[in-house]
């Protein structure tokens, strides 16, 4: 079930910002990979607490996937997870030039590399617009190729609802695909939309 919890105005301002953020964030995988890196216009959308397992298996799609979890901090806070859809890790190894396939912790820290590159990158800039502070936690393993209807469950959600903000990283003529989705509880929404109001006021 869709809720509404933030305004249009407050919604194409969130965009707007994280549009600008993931750009950010795309530049830096693309530096570290060598590689372009197509984004997705960022979706923002406000999902109640049991309905996420679910919108995260139709943003992702496919049969199974890994994702990586880490916390931001601060006005702001709530939780990132970056989504690798299935073979993605070998797919990062070979633009990497590893000689070798790797085995499963070397592909698992490579997926966490990889997610504190987008997430530092994102949010720190979507922070920096907002004038607002942010910290981070280290990133840790979710889930490791799992069904994608089981890469979070209910149980797993403090809040009774969240909002999301989707995008899609991807590279041309790779099966790599990673979707960023932001979560916030009830609380830092309204943090957040005070500093989107802020943010409206300052344009």
């Amino acid at each position: 079930m869709t809720i509404e919890c933030i305004s249009e105005e407050q919604r194409e301002a969130l965009q707007e910002v994280a549009n600008i953020g993931m750009g950010q964030a795309g530049a830096s995988i693309a530096k570290v990979l060598g590689e372009f890196v197509e984004l997705s216009v960022p979706r923002i959308s406000a999902v109640e607490a049991a309905g996420i397992p679910a919108a995260l298996a139709a943003l992702v799609g496919g049969d199974v996937a890994s994702a990586v979890r880490q916390a931001f901090l601060g006005e702001l806070r709530g939780e990132a997870i970056v989504i690798f859809s299935g073979h993605s890790a070998g797919d990062l190894a070979e633009l990497l030039c590893y000689d070798d396939a790797l085995d499963g912790p070397a592909s698992l820290e490579l997926l966490l590399d990889i997610s504190n590159v987008l997430v530092g990158a994102c949010l720190g800039g979507i922070a920096q617009l907002l004038r607002t502070a942010i910290g981070f936690s280290a990133p840790s393993l979710l889930a490791d190729q799992v069904a994608t209807g089981k890469l979070l469950q209910v149980d797993e959600i403090s809040a009774r609802s969240a909002v999301l903000v989707e995008v899609r990283f991807g590279i041309e003529q790779r099966t790599f695909c990673s979707h960023l989705v932001m979560l916030m509880p009830d609380d830092a929404v309204a943090a957040l939309r005070r500093a989107l109001d802020r943010f409206i006021e300052e344009l």
